[in-house]
């Protein structure tokens, strides 16, 4: 496969906010005015770069091949003190969930990345103005006073700043969907909710994460689709950091297991199972402690139910509480939507009160940071 069709999930360019324009020198020039005095205007401001969020994209694709964005400069000051026009802001759109790290390059040793994020693009609309351009220079008649009446100079227009960006997409969605790779993931999504993700019976089908929204009477969550992990992901495997990354903003994990695979290539549930586990844990810690739902998927293909007990009763075995599910033909699936909408409730209600537990005790804070 063409590197082309990849998730572009990480871009970097250099921005350039535009320049003020210059002012003018000039004076009046009038029939029977022999001595007029100074009349030229200021230059216009240049323009901002503005970063805005908008959740009808999906990836950076659209930044791989731009290496410069520049704004407009500001036009120069004209005569009768006629202020120059302001430049133009460019606006550049970036998926919702973009991280933007930010450098000014005009600074000595200056860090290649930054250790915290500039801005973090949650919300769709979201403007952030990344480079602000520079004012424009004074004109002469700006400097006229009772010793100074004739000026004849002046100010030129300030450059624009300049920034260095980084930019890093990580998926916004309630529920992540995990799993080995033909889990059955990018069906599931399909019978959930409208997105139409590509789906075939060979591994890495997925390798474009795709956000579908669940919706049941007034409940809206939206989904993840995530491609799927292998042993070694958290190394960097099979793309896994470009994979793993857009599970640390899920709040559900909703993990599959492929009974299909079981049965017809006698792999171990539970291996798989713990070894999606581990990759999580070597990854982000944290992701292993997040609310997860199990799911039993492609129950279609079993025709015994006593070997569909019997799989179930292996995991449950453990402490695992599996959902049986069929995502070809939808059996199922009213059951885990609802687990889904209770859990996603939870984890809503479970960060509400942490933030309130914060804001309240101020010196936890501090000792935390």
């Amino acid at each position: 496969m063409k590197h082309s069709q990849l998730f572009i999930d990480e871009a970097a360019l250099t921005v350039f906010a535009g320049s003020g324009g210059n002012g003018m020198v000039g004076y009046r020039r009038e029939k029977f005015v022999s001595l007029g005095g100074p009349n030229g205007g200021d230059g216009g401001h240049g323009g901002d770069v503005v970063l805005v969020a908008d959740r009808n994209l999906s990836t950076l694709i659209d930044l791989q091949h731009r290496r410069e964005i520049r704004a407009q400069n500001g036009a120069n000051g004209g005569t009768s003190r006629k202020t120059g026009a302001s430049g133009v802001d460019t606006e550049i759109r970036l998926p919702v969930g973009t991280l933007v790290y930010s450098t000014d390059p005009s600074e000595e040793n200056a860090p290649a990345e930054a250790a915290a994020p500039s801005v973090d693009l949650t919300e769709d609309g979201q403007r952030f103005v990344v480079a602000r351009g520079g004012n424009g220079g004074f004109g002469n008649a700006r400097f006229k006073n009772a010793t100074r009446q004739t000026p004849d100079f002046a100010l030129s227009g300030r450059p624009g700043e300049q920034r260095e960006l980084r930019l890093s997409l990580k998926l916004l969605a309630d529920v992540g969907l995990v799993g080995f790779p033909n889990a059955g993931k990018s069906t599931l999504l399909r019978r959930l909710s409208a997105a139409r993700p590509k789906v075939a019976s060979y591994p890495f089908t997925t390798l474009t994460p795709s956000l579908g929204v669940v919706e049941r009477g007034d409940a809206r969550i939206v989904v993840a689709d995530i491609p799927g992990l292998i042993e070694g992901a958290s190394d960097g495997a099979g793309l896994g950091h470009q994979f793993l990354r857009h599970i640390e903003r899920t709040r559900v994990l909703v993990h599959l297991l492929d009974v299909g695979a079981a049965l017809l290539e006698g792999r171990d549930l539970l291996g798989d199972y713990e070894a999606i586990r581990a990759e999580l844990g070597r990854y982000r810690p944290e992701l292993k402690e997040r609310q997860e739902i199990l799911v039993l998927n492609k129950t279609d293909l079993v025709e015994d139910e006593m070997t569909l007990n019997q799989l179930e009763e292996g995991l449950k075995a453990h402490g695992l509480q599996p959902i049986r599910l069929s995502g070809a033909t939808g059996e199922g699936a009213p059951e885990l939507v609802r687990t889904m909408l209770l859990t996603v409730e939870e984890a809503i209600r479970a960060e509400r009160a942490s933030e309130a537990d914060h804001a309240a005790d101020p010196k936890e804070c501090s000792d935390e940071a």
